[in-house]
């Protein structure tokens, strides 16, 4: 948690509590249903949450703005970016029931009115449209632009910002490549200075 303040040091009150409340959240249902890696749980805020805010550091989503998030797995990166802009709409979608039911019980214990989800996969998704994807997910780049490319409005009157925005590591030549669109490349470790974020990065793909 010390990460977050850190890194966030003008968080409201009530956000540091509902940072602060995911550790025991996670720690509880991961036990039930494992959505987080066994190593990875004493982990949380580096690898998971504050991975997940490194969206927050490079763009702002004005209120009002509607987002999904396609993989969404135990609520990364949706669930740390509804606390932090709570005028933003996200909507959580995975194909996996138990994974969109600890998803459900944590945006209810922490009381994110700006967050619903859906067991569904993203490309099934019919008559609805966000302004902005978000994943995490491992999927290659090129299936979350041909996923995410039908749920975008075409026009976006809150911000200019439209498109995928996605959260990847490592030599992503190939990938990038192999989705025949160049990207934005955004690398985190300027903004969070831990190890782990050395080749993590921020790609954002104008659709």
């Amino acid at each position: 948690m010390e990460l977050i303040r850190k890194y966030f040091p003008d968080l409201s009150a009530g956000q540091i509590q509902q940072f602060a409340a995911l550790d025991a959240l996670y720690k509880e249902w991961n036990a039930k249903i494992n959505v987080i890696s066994r190593k990875d749980i004493d982990s949380l805020y580096e690898k998971h949450v504050l991975h997940s805010l490194s969206i927050a550091k490079i763009f702002t989503f004005p209120a009002g703005t509607h987002i999904i998030d396609i993989g969404t797995g135990g609520g990364f990166p949706g669930i740390p970016l509804a606390i932090y802009f709570p005028g933003v709409h996200f909507h959580l979608t995975d194909s996996i029931g138990k994974k969109i039911k600890v998803v459900n019980a944590v945006a209810e214990a922490l009381q994110l009115e700006n967050v619903t989800t859906e067991t569904i996969r993203s490309e099934e998704i019919k008559n609805r449209k966000f302004d902005i994807a978000v994943s995490r997910a491992v999927a290659p780049l090129s299936d979350l632009i041909k996923w995410s490319r039908p749920l975008l409005n075409k026009r976006n009157n809150l911000t200019e910002l439209r498109g995928l925005i996605c959260l990847k590591g490592g030599d992503l030549s190939e990938e990038i490549d192999r989705s025949k669109i160049l990207p934005h490349i955004y690398p985190i470790h300027p903004h969070f200075h831990e190890k782990f974020f050395e080749e993590k990065y921020v790609l954002h793909v104008d659709l």
